[in-house]
């Protein structure tokens, strides 16, 4: 999954992306975006790979694409600065925490900014569609065209209105897939804080805004990673630090863009398989390889709590905790998976 990390700027962008991926920001990429890759700390594969003692153990990971920041005075450049995070996910919004400007506010001109520049794509698209049905076109194409064109012209009303729900149907959400709105795509707010502000509560206004927001300190992290081990449990008493908060930010990124994974065990490999919640046993196979979706029959699947409990694949059926599932089952977060095809 990629997701894009995006922001005003000044807001610390750059910086979150080297302290999620490790990655030194390249200034020469910053005008196309720049990818790192993160990976999703998982203690239930921890476990599993303490358990089954594989050859190899495989994370999920997480594509975090780096890109310019938005500048409130170049209006025209920032639909084409969002632009590069068109094929994109999911979009991590960086909010300035050092004290310099009210978060909700940011928040608040940072969507206006992804409403104008769903906008300009919209409103392209419209005129090009009114132009199609002046010429002469067979009955089905122009049929076509006006439904999309009423479609759009909907979702550009709503858009208008400040986008807070565009209210889009499956067939719908399919029709404008192709547009990538940025609008569509999950969000999450990550504050980019201080020392200071860090001890403080998010606002209640902004919680409001965004009910999933984080907070960290991202540069203050990375500064006190530098510092030998004792120097470093100093400064963290001093400050009132009692851990760091990468793992957990890039595990509260990954579910607030509504992925799960399953796991898939043995002697070769143990594997933490990201899908979509709500993806079906059908759909987690394809993860794995197109064959295996392609001639499904059925799913061996155990929870992770339950064999924790148990142990082994033997007392989990012994247990009566083994499951077979058919195609349409729903997997769930922490599903131990064995996929039988033909």
């Amino acid at each position: 999954m990629k997701v894009g990390i995006a922001g005003f700027a000044v807001s610390g962008k750059s910086t979150v992306f080297e302290w999620l991926t490790g990655a030194k920001p390249d200034h020469s990429k910053a005008q196309f975006g720049q990818l790192g890759v993160a990976t999703v700390p998982d203690e239930r594969l921890d476990w599993l790979s303490a358990h089954f003692k594989p050859k190899k153990t495989t994370y999920a990971k997480l594509e975090f694409l780096d890109t310019p920041g938005l500048v409130p005075a170049e209006r025209k450049d920032n639909p084409r600065r969002l632009g590069i995070m068109r094929d994109a996910n999911g979009l991590l919004i960086v909010l300035n925490g050092y004290g310099e400007g009210d978060l909700p506010g940011q928040l608040r001109r940072f969507r206006e900014e992804m409403l104008f520049a769903d906008l300009e794509i919209v409103a392209n698209r419209i005129d090009k569609l009114k132009d199609n049905l002046k010429k002469p076109r067979p009955a089905k194409q122009k049929e076509q065209d006006q439904s999309e064109l009423t479609l759009l012209q909907r979702i550009q009303g709503a858009l208008e209105s400040g986008g807070s729900s565009l209210g889009l149907g499956a067939d719908e959400e399919k029709m404008v897939r192709s547009f990538q709105l940025l609008t569509l795509k999950p969000e999450l707010v990550l504050v980019n804080a201080d020392e200071k502000t860090l001890q403080q509560a998010l606002p209640a206004e902004l919680t409001a805004l965004a009910p999933t927001a984080l907070q960290a300190a991202p540069r203050l992290e990375m500064e006190l990673l530098e510092l030998p081990e004792e120097d470093r449990r100093t400064f963290m008493q001093d400050l009132g630090l009692s851990e760091f908060r990468r793992d957990s930010t890039v595990r509260g990124i990954f579910t607030g863009m509504d992925q799960i994974v399953f796991f898939t065990v043995g002697e070769d490999e143990c594997r933490a398989w990201p899908i979509p919640r709500h993806a079906s046993a059908v759909e987690g196979a394809g993860e794995i390889h197109t064959d295996l979706s392609k001639g499904f029959v059925r799913a061996e699947v155990v929870s992770y709590d339950d064999f924790k409990k148990v142990g082994s694949m033997k007392e989990a059926k012994a247990k009566g905790v083994y499951r077979l599932e058919g195609k349409t089952y729903e997997v769930k977060d922490g599903d131990i998976m064995h996929i039988l095809h033909s």
